[in-house]
């Protein structure tokens, strides 16, 4: 079976580089940007501005070869990819939690951004605390290390 999607909008951040880019949304080093919704598509914006924060789904256009075995970020030992969030994904689909800091018309306003400069939106989701939000949860091999995710940066391992 073959899946297509088409972009319904385009990211416009300040990482123009995968080299030097926060690893996660809630790094101290994520930024304010801008994403695009393609005019065709801005309808579907109607009550989004009543949310704080949204879900960006969106493809990760400069990932490199997809690999099944990667070494993250956080880590020095390589892990299954799906036991990951490196790029190099077989469906290379990004996920980033974000804030919503305004609508004008077909633009959002978002701060806390990951992601690299153009990259293809495919969906935006409301996030909602009490459907998202887990009070149980394990973190496997992350465990201990899920805190250095605020400071560390992206390099070039994932091109």
């Amino acid at each position: 079976m073959k899946i297509d999607y088409t972009p319904i909008g385009i990211i416009h951040s300040p990482f123009t580089d995968l080299a030097q880019m926060p690893i996660q949304p809630r790094s101290t080093a994520s930024a304010p940007g801008t994403v695009e919704i393609f005019l065709e598509y801005a309808a579907g914006l109607r009550d989004l501005d009543g949310f704080s924060h949204i879900i960006l789904l969106y493809h990760l256009h400069k990932a490199g070869k997809a690999r099944l075995l990667v070494t993250p970020f956080l880590d020095t030992q390589p892990h299954g990819v799906f036991a990951t969030r490196a790029p190099v994904r077989p469906n290379p689909i990004g996920l980033s939690v974000v804030r919503l800091s305004g609508i004008e018309g077909n633009l959002l306003s978002v701060d806390g951004l990951d992601i690299l400069d153009g990259s293809p939106l495919l969906d935006i989701k409301p996030y909602i605390p009490s459907f998202d939000e887990l009070a149980e949860y394990r973190i496997g091999w992350l465990e201990g290390l899920d805190g250095n995710a605020s400071t560390t940066l992206s390099d070039e391992r994932f091109k």
